[in-house]
C-alpha cells in the first residue's frame, strides 16, 4: 500500500515540495530585507503551503488525466466502456502509459485477426462460388443441349442425362461437406464415442476401397499383421470416415503399383498414433501449412481432375479435433505422404 501511495501522488508531492521552496525563498527574502525574519513563522508557512498545494494539485490533475484519457478512449475506442473503474486516477503517467499501450496492442492484434479473418472469408467464398459453379454449369449445358434437340437420339440423351446426373451427385456432395463442416465449427455435431477396434474399422475401409484402389493398382496394407485388436475410444462412424479419406487421398496422388500402409503404433500409456503412409506424388513444403483449408488446391489443374470437393482434409482435422487429438502431415515431393493422427486407447480387458 505504501509503495502504490508512494509511486501514485509522485508528482503532486514533488510539484509541491518545488512551490513551497521558491515561495518560502521568495518570502525568507523579503523578511531578511525587512529585518523580521521569524524562523517559526517561515517553517509553519512551508507546512502549510505544502499540504494545500498537494492537495490541490493532486485533485486538479486526477480530474485532468481522468477527462482527457477518458475522452481519448472514448473517441479512439481503445477501451470498452466496462474497463473503467469506480477508483480514482492516479497521477501515474508510466503506469497510464503503460496501460494505454497494453489496450492499443490488443485492439491492434484483434484489427489484425478481423482482416486475416475477411481474406479468409472473401477467399472461401470465391472457392464456394467455383466449385458449386462448374458441376452447375455442366448440368445446365447438358439440359440446354437435350432441350435444344439431341433429346430425340436416344443414345445421346441417356449419355447427356448420365452426366448430369453426375453433376448433380457432385454437388450434393459438395453441399453435404460443407453442412458438415459447418456442424462440427459451430460444435452441432455430436460425438457418439464407443469403444472399439480399430484395425477391424481400417480392414473393413480396405475393403471398401479395393476395387477403386485396383484401378490404378495401388495396395492397401497393414505394416504388419495385427494378431490383437487395438480398442480405442470414439466416434466409430466419424472416425471411420476419417481413414476413409485419407486412404481416398493416398489412392487419387499415388502412383501406378504404389502402396499405402497404415500403421497403428503405441504412443504413450493411454493413446495410439494412426500413420497413413504412401509413396505418392507427395507434397511441396510450402502448401503443408494450408493443407487443412477447406477447398485449398495444392495443383487446382490436377486437383479438378480427380474430383472430389476439396473438403475431405478438412473434415478429418475437424473431427480429429473434436475427439480433443491431433493430426499431423509430413511429406516429400516424389517420395510420398504420411498423414497421422492420435487417439485415445483402451486397454483390452482380455488381456
Amino acid at each position: 500500500m505504501a509503495k502504490r501511495l508512494k509511486k501514485s501522488y509522485k508528482f503532486a508531492f514533488r510539484s509541491s515540495f518545488f512551490i513551497v521552496i521558491t515561495l518560502t525563498l521568495l518570502l525568507g527574502l523579503y523578511m531578511y530585507y525587512a529585518a523580521t525574519v521569524e524562523w517559526l513563522f517561515l517553517l509553519c508557512f512551508a507546512l502549510v503551503s505544502f499540504s494545500i498545494s498537494f492537495l490541490i494539485i493532486q485533485h486538479r490533475v486526477e480530474r485532468f488525466i481522468y477527462r482527457r484519457i477518458k475522452k481519448i478512449y472514448d473517441d479512439v475506442s481503445l477501451l470498452e466502456s466496462t474497463s473503467f473503474s469506480s477508483a480514482p486516477i492516479t497521477t501515474d503517467i508510466k503506469t497510464l502509459t503503460e496501460e494505454i499501450e497494453k489496450f492499443a496492442k490488443g485492439k491492434k492484434i484483434e484489427i489484425d485477426t478481423l482482416k486475416i479473418r475477411e481474406e479468409y472469408r472473401k477467399d472461401f467464398l470465391g472457392n464456394v462460388s467455383h466449385e458449386l459453379k462448374t458441376p452447375l454449369f455442366t448440368v445446365q449445358g447438358y439440359i440446354l443441349t437435350l432441350l435444344d434437340g439431341a433429346m430425340d437420339d436416344k443414345k445421346v440423351r441417356e449419355k447427356y442425362l448420365e452426366r448430369a446426373n453426375k453433376g448433380v451427385e457432385r454437388l450434393i456432395y459438395i453441399v453435404k461437406d460443407l453442412d458438415m463442416i459447418t456442424k462440427l465449427e459451430a460444435g452441432g455435431l455430436t460425438m457418439e464415442f464407443e469403444d472399439f477396434d480399430i484395425v477391424e474399422l481400417i480392414q473393413n475401409v480396405f475393403d471398401l476401397l479395393e476395387m477403386r484402389a485396383a484401378k490404378k493398382q495401388i495396395t492397401l496394407t497393414f505394416d504388419m499383421e495385427y494378431k490383437e485388436p487395438i480398442l480405442v475410444r470414439a466416434d466409430k462412424e466419424r472416425m471411420q470416415q476419417v481413414v476413409s479419406n485419407l486412404l481416398v487421398n493416398s489412392i487419387k496422388y499415388g502412383h501406378t503399383n504404389g502402396t499405402t500402409e497404415v500403421s497403428v503404433e503405441n504412443l504413450i500409456k493411454n493413446k495410439v498414433i494412426v500413420r497413413v503412409t504412401d509413396n505418392g506424388e507427395g507434397i511441396s513444403k510450402e502448401h503443408l501449412s494450408r493443407l487443412f483449408e477447406r477447398f485449398y488446391r495444392v495443383e487446382k489443374s490436377r486437383n479438378r481432375e480427380v474430383g472430389g470437393s476439396g473438403l475431405g482434409l478438412s473434415i478429418v482435422k475437424h473431427i480429429i479435433e473434436a475427439h480433443n487429438e491431433k493430426i499431423y502431415v509430413e511429406s516429400v515431393v516424389d517420395v510420398g505422404s504420411e498423414f497421422s493422427f492420435t487417439l485415445e486407447k483402451i486397454e483390452n480387458k482380455e488381456e
